[in-house]
């Protein structure tokens, strides 16, 4: 798991050089009292399609409290996606345990778009590599930051 971690990583960095990893910060959402519905199928469809974009994660996008939780967080930002609903699923077991469910995917981070459920950090990374995620974005009509990277570089 480690050397995953650390591929991710260094891919952030590589494609991070030029400033863009320093972008805005967001708050995280709390995802309501804590409880046993906090964690149900019903509020958990209504928190993924409340958003364009949302993601359940350890920690805040401020301070991830995990490695892939903080890929996650850098690839948004060398998107350039500022608007996001972010989910701290270690203040609240019931909903850590049911995003889970909900997803039927064993991790976190997850990561949904228009409230469909993408996956976790290495799909994200892979549509990052790809190509996929700026055309997933411009779906949603975000204009991803790297298209504008992209054109500078070009004019040089």
């Amino acid at each position: 798991m480690s050397r995953c971690l650390g591929r991710v990583s260094a891919a952030l960095l590589h494609l991070g050089r030029g400033g863009l990893l320093g972008g805005p910060a967001l708050r995280a959402r709390s995802a309501g009292p804590g409880g046993s519905d906090s964690g149900s199928s019903e509020r958990l469809d209504a928190l993924v399609k409340k958003d364009k974009v949302v993601v359940f994660l350890k920690g805040t996008p401020e301070e991830p409290q995990c490695g892939f939780s903080n890929a996650v967080v850098q690839i948004l930002r060398l998107h350039g996606v500022s608007q996001y609903a972010a989910y701290n699923v270690l203040e609240d077991p019931a909903l850590r345990q049911g995003i889970k469910d909900y997803s039927n995917w064993p991790t976190i981070p997850q990561v949904y778009l228009n409230g469909e459920f993408v996956g976790g950090c290495d799909i994200l990374l892979q549509m990052h590599q790809n190509g996929d995620l700026v055309e997933e974005l411009k779906k949603l009509g975000i204009r991803s930051a790297l298209l504008d990277a992209k054109k500078d570089q070009d004019s040089k």
